[in-house]
């Protein structure tokens, strides 16, 4: 293993990257179908696996099948995601909604039957969900038949009940930090946890649209801060992260920024040379990313309303 660097040490020059499973690397990103390099990663060896599947929706990046064939698919990934994964790791697993003739079906209700019945079948491959968090965000295509979808679920599995789970990494500022107790036995001291609150299981983090600080070509980018709350709270520093579906990268930029390593895979070229990049300008330290912590952007009503009388295009009459 190498040897422990700072994160101060690391982001100075360029972070050497394997185009190859090598379990030493810092950085390992692999440009072809993860399933020719799951089955190489050592059993019991990742922290974490974080990762949005495709949604079979058709997008550049997929084929549209069957959901029969769609689940066979995803549960040979997850077979072998679960297999990887360290005892008291954790899987985390981004979906929205797969869409047919104007009916929605909630993957995270899909998956979580899937992985569910992937431990019935196999019991060494058994998962506990912690949580389903919701991912909120403000921006997203205007629907004219149904409400506008601004959200989508994040499946925290863990692998067995003693598990890493670093709250004190993650929490947020309290609403009233001064608040004290008026009665009890706690009476004027502080009432909330001097380090902050714990973000709870909604977490309004912006989507990575147009004039997003991240935006690349990616239809379906993560942000950076989405994918560092669960790095941050879910791994400790030098442990492997692994994304079968990367990509742009931003689960290993989100890794490096945070002195873990990774390991990501990624079917399209276009993406896999964009993900190089940010990984290596993550590493130099000269990544723009948006903070966890930045406030969200609250237009006044005049700004809001002439920005949606410029914006017509936003309409989406099929969803």
């Amino acid at each position: 293993m190498p040897e422990k660097a700072s994160v101060q040490e690391r982001l100075t020059s360029p972070v050497s990257i394997s185009k190859h499973y090598d379990p030493d690397a810092e950085v390992v990103f692999y440009e072809g179908d993860c399933m020719d390099i799951l089955p190489q990663i050592e059993d019991n060896s990742i922290a974490l696996v974080v990762t949005s599947p495709p949604y079979n929706l058709g997008k550049e990046y997929e084929t549209k099948k069957s959901l029969d064939d769609y689940a066979k698919g995803q549960e040979t990934v997850l077979m072998e995601c679960i297999r990887i994964l360290r005892n008291g790791g954790s899987l985390c697993w981004q979906v929205g909604n797969y869409i047919q003739n104007g009916e929605i079906l909630p993957l995270d209700i899909f998956f979580y039957n899937l992985v569910k019945q992937i431990g019935n079948k196999y019991p060494e491959y058994s998962m506990n969900l912690r949580n389903r968090i919701i991912w909120h965000f403000g921006h997203g295509l205007h629907a004219a038949n149904r409400f506008s979808g601004r959200h989508e679920s994040i499946l925290w599995f863990t692998k067995g009940e003693n598990y890493t789970f670093n709250l004190d990494a993650v929490r947020v500022p309290q609403k009233y930090p001064g608040k004290k107790a008026y009665k009890g036995p706690r009476k004027g001291q502080l009432s909330g946890h001097p380090l902050g609150k714990n973000p709870s299981d909604v977490w309004n983090i912006p989507n990575v649209k147009s004039n997003h600080i991240e935006k690349t070509i990616h239809p379906c980018q993560f942000p950076v801060a989405l994918i560092a709350r669960l790095i941050l709270s879910l791994t400790n520093e030098r442990e492997i992260i692994l994304d079968p579906f990367s990509g742009v990268g931003t689960t290993c930029v989100a890794s490096i920024m945070n002195n873990r390593r990774s390991i990501g895979m990624e079917l399209v070229p276009e993406y896999v040379e964009i993900a190089i990049e940010r990984i290596r300008k993550a590493s130099m330290g000269i990544l723009k990313t948006r903070p966890l912590d930045k406030p969200l952007y609250r237009p006044n009503h005049e700004a809001k309303r002439v920005q949606e009388l410029l914006d017509p295009e936003n309409i989406d009459d099929h969803n």
